[in-house]
């Protein structure tokens, strides 16, 4: 495969996301390019209204990717799409696809496409948002079909900001929870790093631990019919571990 043939993946990002783009990238390397555009800054405006203005602007960001041929592309931020139910997140997604001529999926959808893939029904809802934003989150979810069994709340420090929970922050409170060594955790936004704690969570357990950036990673793989093997033909660590669960490739 050469550069210029190698499939071309959308990514789009809150402006303050640093950690949407090098895990998506991670995951889907060498089998895909990243390619990204992002939401608008918006001085001045609450969360709330900020995840409103994601939706009614997503057309137009993406649309923004003008003429570069892409494969597929993934809306990194959960966020908004809580905002919509799961048949409006589809309706909004499938519009844009039909407008762009590629595959478009929220994050959310894309842990859907997993959760279905898996089989996953009843999850551990593990989030940095803020309360509101969690209990929307985990409405989207039940809407859905998935069974919250319990809600883990993240904390930076003594505040709720996904941007700045730190691998120590997660494994701490994550452990703190008392979870299941065989549970479903779904660690929801994509804007909170979480490969390194993963791998410290997922020590000497069972646990299925799905991520927002992993789903949306193994959404555009298989969207995508694109390979992520690196040397030796193995997967990225966190979508071996699924192909694992599942018993076949991620």
């Amino acid at each position: 495969m050469t550069m210029h043939s190698t499939a071309r993946l959308g990514v789009v990002v809150p402006s303050g996301n640093a950690a949407a783009e090098p895990e998506i990238a991670r995951l889907t390397a060498p089998a895909m390019h990243l390619h990204t555009s992002r939401f608008p800054v918006l001085p001045g405006r609450t969360l709330r209204e900020r995840l409103d203005v994601y939706n009614e602007q997503l057309p137009d960001v993406i649309a923004g990717f003008g003429g570069l041929a892409l494969d597929a592309v993934v809306v990194a931020c959960s966020g908004s799409h809580y905002l919509l139910d799961p048949g409006g997140d589809r309706e909004l997604c499938d519009r844009i696809a039909q407008t762009s001529g590629h595959p478009v999926a929220s994050s959310t959808l894309a842990t859907l496409d997993t959760c279905t893939d898996l089989g996953l029904t009843d999850i551990v809802l593990v989030s940095p948002y803020e309360p509101w934003l969690t209990e929307l989150s985990a409405q989207y979810w039940q809407k859905a079909g998935l069974n919250i069994t319990r809600v883990v709340p993240v904390r930076a420090g003594e505040r709720f900001s996904p941007y700045d929970v730190t691998t120590d922050d997660l494994v701490r409170q994550v452990g703190a929870a008392g979870i299941a060594p065989d549970a479903t955790l779904l660690f929801t936004g994509t804007g909170m790093f979480t490969f390194e704690a993963l791998e410290r969570i997922g020590d000497g357990n069972d646990r299925t631990l799905l991520t927002s950036n992993i789903c949306s990673a193994r959404w555009a793989l298989k969207h995508t019919d694109a390979t992520p093997a690196g040397p030796g033909g193995t997967l990225p660590g966190p979508l071996q571990r699924l192909a694992d669960r599942a018993g076949s490739p991620a």
